[in-house]
């Protein structure tokens, strides 16, 4: 059954691998009242005499994270935009596969960024009892630290955060269901999702930036990872009497996930469905972990015993 699900997995990932296709820009950016404004803007401000006053002025956080003249007029004419569209009375629109989100500091979605560190939080306060509860013996224990070590990196790229847990994710249940047995089979797994995420980071930084396209490769990868850990507990019911934390947390996960679906202009320019979703998923993790410890010591002592690894 195992090897069903593996082919599975692995024709859904390579499937993601292609599933970059150009997109449309968004309807805010495609207005010719903000293309215009962008245009006089940079032409204006971001050259020679009045860019290097931009610069000169520009908060050192700001040049720190990246923010340019161009991106501060764009930031500047999406407002313009935004009071037309409620002048005239029309919906809110996205810009660049974005809703328009009030800038706290350097952060363009401060809700989100300050759901990305609580998340962060938990993983590092969860991670510290996993290691003081769990020997290194066990045979999940690295597997784990380095999971949690990926969630703690990647929490601070947001977006692409759910990506990646939702891959690693779907490599620790691997290395859990297959690898402990067959270990070329969990590092040809391995460097599948790494390329899989690869492609979708680079796709999303380089090329566009759509946050329809994001969400459908999450959904995609996610019922892999959802269906994967399901199978698991469904199999290890009656042997393993925690079973029921890891069917909690990933039944949990993809069900908040469904957050993300209503896709709604932030409230008060800063609370929009993936912040909700982000803030939502601060809890899991010590359910989770709570899991994580459970197994990793039957692991443990299974081994010990010289019983057969499942």
């Amino acid at each position: 059954i195992w090897l069903s699900v593996i082919y599975s997995a692995l024709a859904i990932a390579a499937l993601l691998l292609l599933s970059a296709t150009a997109v449309n820009a968004s309807q805010g950016d495609k207005e010719p009242v903000y293309q215009g404004c962008v245009t006089q803007c940079v032409r204006t401000n971001c050259t020679g005499a009045r860019l290097r006053g931009f610069q000169s002025t520009q908060a050192p956080y700001m040049a720190l994270t990246g923010w340019t003249c161009r991106d501060d007029c764009r930031y500047q004419c999406m407002w313009q935009t935004v009071g037309l569209y409620q002048a005239e009375g029309y919906s809110i629109p996205q810009f660049h596969g974005k809703w328009p989100f009030a800038r706290f500091l350097c952060f363009e979605e401060p809700a989100s960024a300050l759901a990305s560190l609580l998340n962060g939080l938990a993983c590092l306060l969860m991670l510290l009892r996993y290691r003081s509860s769990v020997p290194r013996q066990s045979p999940m224990y690295y597997t784990i630290t380095a999971f949690s070590l990926v969630c703690l990196n990647v929490f601070k790229m947001d977006y692409f955060c759910a990506s990646a847990v939702i891959l690693y994710s779907i490599y620790l249940c691997c290395v859990r269901t297959l690898g402990l047995k067959r270990p070329g089979v969990s590092s040809m797994v391995g460097v599948l999702l790494i390329l899989a995420f690869t492609s979708h980071v680079s796709y999303l930084t380089f090329v566009s930036f759509d946050y329809g396209y994001n969400m459908a490769a999450n959904a995609t990868i996610g019922i892999v990872n959802l269906l994967w850990w399901l199978c698991w507990c469904w199999q290890n019911r009656r042997t393993l009497p925690y079973w029921w934390k890891c069917g909690m947390v990933v039944l949990l996960l993809h069900g908040l996930a469904l957050l993300e679906l209503l896709d709604f202009p932030p409230l008060f320019w800063v609370l929009d469905a993936h912040a909700v979703w982000h803030l939502s998923t601060v809890p899991v993790h010590f359910l989770f972990y709570s899991f994580l410890i459970d197994d990793s010591l039957h692991l443990l002592n299974t081994e010990k015993t010289g019983v057969k690894l499942e």
